[in-house]
């Protein structure tokens, strides 16, 4: 069953916001087609109608942050399907995607947290994520 998460983050100067929907299903079938592998036997398929590289490399990185406790909790394997991931390009950052994929995992399953957030510095330029202890996974552009 596809569920839906909405992930919100207001700051002084606007905010962060992402609806995902996706669902669990089993790897009965064996390693489903058009899906990437993000830890054992954890998998992350894409909506059919495409995502950016970088939303897609985020809910990559959201799934990853939960993959550990995700593979003892269920040692059989997932795939994470989603269906559908919106961003209004006014909230738009695609850090944002992580973040919704981290609160939609821990909806879903009873996981510890991961640690990830989002707080609003404007001495640091506006919003400062966190990973909980994991290294981001890409260099800042560069101005």
């Amino acid at each position: 069953m596809i569920h839906a998460f909405a992930f919100r983050f207001r700051g002084p100067a606007g905010g962060l916001a992402v609806n995902l929907r996706a669902e669990v299903a089993s790897l009965d079938g064996g390693v489903p087609p058009h899906s990437m592998q993000i830890h054992r036997k954890i998998w992350l398929g894409l909506p059919a109608a495409g995502l950016h590289w970088e939303d897609a490399a985020w809910l990559a990185f959201g799934v990853s942050l939960n993959a550990r406790a995700l593979s003892e909790l269920v040692p059989d394997g997932v795939l994470i399907r989603t269906s559908s991931l919106d961003c209004p390009l006014s909230d738009y950052r695609s850090e944002a995607a992580a973040l919704a994929m981290d609160g939609w995992l821990h909806e879903r399953f009873d996981l510890e947290s991961s640690g990830a957030t989002v707080t609003y510095d404007a001495s640091r330029g506006g919003f400062v994520f966190s990973w909980g202890g994991a290294a981001e996974p890409f260099l800042p552009e560069a101005t």
